[in-house]
């Protein structure tokens, strides 16, 4: 059901026979698994076919863990490899990417963590880091970051040595991209009060924008992607001045 809801908010409207056919599922199959995201309201039924639901082309948080889990490893191994050792602190935005760099600094007891995520600042209590700071601020129940004002009032009272950020969409021409405008604003406060910008991205996001443009590619300092992303963008961000780190993506 997940790669299901990926292709409808990849693609947009799709017919029931071609994602039958693409899934390697049966109809029937196709058209149950339809029903049951209809009813949830995650997807909208139309005439032989299915559509995001309307206003809505962002995956759930909860639905995202499993997708390109072992390349989100991979990227977080390698950008937990140049955070640097000694007191640091780390700004993490919401995302499963940023989340399983968390995971990779769990050896870590000289951080200080600052997120206006959740569920990122709740798993770093639980991991035993001994400095989190969560921005306050109104809850985004997809992402389930805090997002608005008060959040980037918070963010422009702390100094980020090094900020991990995930994104929906990343090119050299448009820059970072997320779905939502409030998010992307929020995102960008603590990319300004950072010395330093690496965007952990799987290769999925790469060369595709999406709705909100979060900051330009010249605030950048690292990208960390997989090697199943276009060669040709990533040949245009090493251009724009970027430090581009590449991982195996899983055969």
């Amino acid at each position: 059901m997940v790669a299901l809801l990926a292709m409808l908010n990849d693609r947009g409207p799709l017919p029931l026979s071609l994602l039958a056919q693409e899934l390697g599922a049966s109809a029937a199959t196709i058209r149950r698994d339809v029903a049951v995201l209809a009813a949830q309201g995650l997807l909208d039924r139309t005439h032989g076919g299915a559509r995001p639901a309307k206003g809505n082309r962002e995956l759930p948080v909860r639905l995202r863990d499993g997708r390109n889990q072992e390349a989100k490893r991979r990227i977080a191994r390698a950008v937990a490899e140049l955070i640097p050792h000694g007191k640091h602190a780390i700004g993490l935005t919401g995302g499963t990417t940023t989340a399983e760099v968390l995971r990779a600094l769990h050896d870590r007891n000289d951080l200080t963590i600052i997120t206006n995520s959740i569920s990122i600042g709740l798993e770093a209590a639980e991991q035993g880091q001994a400095r989190v700071l969560i921005a306050g601020g109104v809850l985004r129940s997809s992402s389930l970051e805090l997002v608005g004002s008060l959040a980037e009032q918070t963010m422009k009272m702390v100094n980020v040595g090094t900020a991990v950020v995930g994104v929906d969409g990343l090119t050299a021409a448009e820059g970072l991209t997320t779905h939502d405008e409030i998010e992307a604003r929020t995102n960008y406060a603590m990319i300004e009060r950072s010395q330093r910008v690496i965007v952990a991205v799987d290769s999925s996001k790469v060369g595709r924008p999406t709705l909100a443009k979060m900051a330009d590619i010249s605030e950048v300092h690292v990208v960390v992607t997989d090697s199943g992303a276009p060669a040709d963008e990533l040949q245009r961000l090493r251009e724009a001045g970027v430090e581009v780190h590449v991982v195996d993506a899983p055969s």
